[in-house]
């Protein structure tokens, strides 16, 4: 059988890479030649603490990580015909069961048995190639760079988020923390036509890659309030949209004070802790909209279409790129480099 390089969690903090067997397609499936993987928070922190919210990695045996991927389609299970040897894919990274009523009425992205890649302990595709279903392989215009393609999961996280808190033209938007999804968001709703956008954090170089991607106001939470802040610049009223993309659970706890009276409250973020305190006076005083974002869902085209017509250059996420033999590198600089790191990027080949 043929064989191809494979990069695992053996032990926290530490990848190694092996030789494995290349994947044959099953029926309905494509085998993918990958180029580029992304580098995922929750990538990070199983790879640093071997867990992230109630999923958690076995550290008695090697882990494959990965599940931001994109690259071209070089065998063809049989009965595909969607597809054809030589397209270009971003890979969708969660396949559903398609039956259960989720799946049925369109939440896909909440079906109980998804089976996500690296999230255990369904494996992930930090490989060379990959076996994926057919329809979860989205077709990448001519125009659309394998590296964007790679960056269509993360912004689709944005971009469901964008959805859920229904931004419209001219909202005032505030976003806490511009890690990779908190820029995702900020992109995604300055797409949607919003207005002023106002974008917080603590990391001097991710506020910079904010300014740069249309952020109207920067906030460095370390020397000003957050709260105090975007209620100075809305002159008292709060933002019409709030998102909390940090999980950090202070921030978390601003939303509500950050919002406007009858605005919407957005957590994207994942916390690691279960249980935060909450101003529920806050939420009844201001009738407020909680809503809440799991992943995504039937957003891959339109992202895809939005990267395709110039809408969102979501490219300019990418801060690092780093070669496959040099995966283990990238993952330690993504634990470590709290400078100027914000998005790094494995090119495969």
């Amino acid at each position: 059988m043929a064989k191809q390089k494979g990069a695992f969690m053996r032990g926290l903090d530490n990848m190694i890479i092996k030789e494995i067997d290349r994947p044959v397609p099953k029926k309905g499936e494509v085998v993918v030649a990958l180029e580029y993987i992304g580098i995922c928070g929750s990538d990070v922190h199983y790879y640093h603490n071997g867990k992230v919210g109630a999923y958690e990695v076995d550290l008695s045996q090697d882990y494959m990580l990965g599940h931001e991927a994109a690259g071209t389609v070089v065998e063809l299970g049989e009965g595909v015909t969607s597809l054809k040897v030589g397209d270009r894919v971003a890979l969708e990274p969660g396949v559903t069961c398609g039956h259960c009523e989720f799946c049925k009425t369109g939440y896909y992205n909440l079906c109980p048995d998804v089976r996500f890649l690296a999230t255990p302990p369904i494996p992930g595709c930090n490989e060379e190639y990959i076996a994926h279903p057919a329809d979860w392989c989205f077709k990448l215009p001519d125009n659309v760079s394998t590296k964007e393609g790679a960056l269509i999961e993360p912004l689709s996280v944005g971009f469901h988020a964008a959805n859920q808190g229904d931004v419209q033209v001219g909202d005032t938007v505030a976003i806490l923390g511009s890690g990779c999804i908190g820029l995702c968001t900020l992109l995604s709703a300055k797409a949607h036509g919003a207005g002023q956008i106002i974008v917080a954090d603590v990391v001097p170089a991710r506020l910079q890659k904010a300014k740069e991607l249309g952020a109207d106001i920067v906030i460095d939470s370390r020397e000003k309030d957050a709260v105090e802040e975007i209620m100075k610049i809305t002159e008292g009223r709060g933002v019409d949209k709030v998102f909390d993309t940090s999980g950090a659970p202070v921030c978390i706890q601003q939303t509500a004070y950050i919002a406007r009276r009858g605005g919407t409250v957005i957590l994207v973020g994942i916390s690691t802790k279960s249980e935060i305190s909450y101003s529920f006076a806050q939420i009844m005083d201001k009738e407020l909209t909680i809503k809440s974002v799991f992943r995504y869902r039937n957003i891959f085209p339109k992202a895809i279409a939005a990267v395709a017509k110039g809408a969102i250059d979501v490219k300019q996420i990418v801060t690092h790129e780093f070669d496959f033999d040099h995966i283990n590198d990238a993952y330690q600089e993504c634990v470590t480099n709290k400078t100027d790191l914000v998005k790094a990027v494995i090119k495969v080949r």
